[in-house]
């Protein structure tokens, strides 16, 4: 049996599935991956461009980034990419902007080794600084490396290799730079997923998680009304359980009783306001409305409106 299903799972094993549905599970499942657009050249001189989503960072002391291009799943040939990196182990990794996304695409076209994809995709080129492959001008971020070792994973159709590389220079367009960091809007860069499905990761896709500070206090900790909840979800008890200290039961007494004499325009003060005055009458909906509260609460920011209320709702 190949395949099991158990608690709402299904199990696959991927010795005993087809090679296609091994890779789409891997290309749909580990999404969005950031794209190498990875520039080699031949012993005869001949530049190459290849993209690989198979890519990413390891350590920045030293700076390490890896990638593996695989061997084809229909015939087991290597990609011009690995034949060139076993001559001359350097490349020069670009990072992928929405703006080049097609002519990327374009450039992993199985082009024949005596054709350069610089030329077929209409890249202009930059001279690298250290090693010996061409850089796309018009990628805002290059990583010129050096190719330390190449691991095979299988030998066969479909394996991949890992080329594990040291960046021995960087470059970055002074157009992305704010601050003195590079910012996500300016970068725009482009993730794949799986089948013919990219992710943008700019504009409305972004947002932010502030790291915690010192050591939260954990979900565990809190009162288990809260963990049950129905109308919190997973990232919403996160966010609680970030706290390092929940507050006293005299400073939730105080927050609520605060809450209740004071007139806010807030969706979630008023929620709150209206399930306070319905908790005699309609328990179950009040309660409900309390803790939707918390949760807009939450999704704003406003963690000490919403630990207060939850905790007052705890002890009723």
């Amino acid at each position: 049996m190949n395949e099991t299903t158990s608690n709402g799972f299904i199990s696959v094993d991927p010795d005993q599935k087809p090679l296609r549905e091994v890779h789409n599970l891997l290309l749909s499942g580990v999404s969005p991956r950031p794209i190498a657009l990875v520039s080699t050249i031949s012993e005869d001189g001949i530049d190459n461009l290849a993209p690989f989503s198979f890519f990413n960072a390891f350590g920045a002391n030293p700076p390490y980034i890896a990638f593996s291009p695989a061997y084809s799943g229909k015939d087991g040939s290597a990609k011009d990419t690995l034949l060139n990196l076993e001559k001359i182990p350097e490349c020069v990794v670009h990072a992928v902007p929405f703006d080049l996304i097609e002519q990327v695409s374009l450039a992993s076209t199985a082009y024949g080794p005596e054709l350069s994809e610089f030329t077929k995709a209409g890249f202009e080129t930059l001279a690298s600084e250290v090693v010996r492959p061409k850089r796309v001008t018009k990628s805002p971020f290059h990583m010129e490396c050096k190719v330390e070792q190449i691991i095979p994973l299988g030998g066969t159709n479909g394996s991949g290799n890992l080329v594990l590389c040291k960046v021995v220079r960087f470059h970055v367009s002074e157009a992305i730079m704010e601050d003195g960091k590079m910012t996500p809007d300016a970068l725009d860069l482009i993730g794949r997923n799986g089948f013919n499905y990219y992710t943008r990761a700019s504009g409305a896709a972004l947002f932010t998680v502030d790291k915690p500070t010192g050591q939260g206090m954990g979900i565990d900790q809190l009162p288990v009304s809260i963990r049950e909840s129905s109308i919190l979800t997973g990232n919403d008890l996160g966010k609680l359980g970030s706290l390092e200290r929940f507050p006293d039961t005299g400073a939730v007494e105080d927050y609520v009783k605060g809450l209740k004499s004071e007139t806010s325009e807030s969706k979630y003060h008023k929620l709150l306001l209206h399930g306070l005055e319905d908790l005699e009458s309609k328990p179950n909906q009040a309660r409900r409305d309390i803790e939707v509260a918390a949760k807009v609460a939450l999704n704003e920011g406003d963690i000490e409106f919403a630990i207060h209320v939850l905790l007052a709702l705890a002890d009723l």
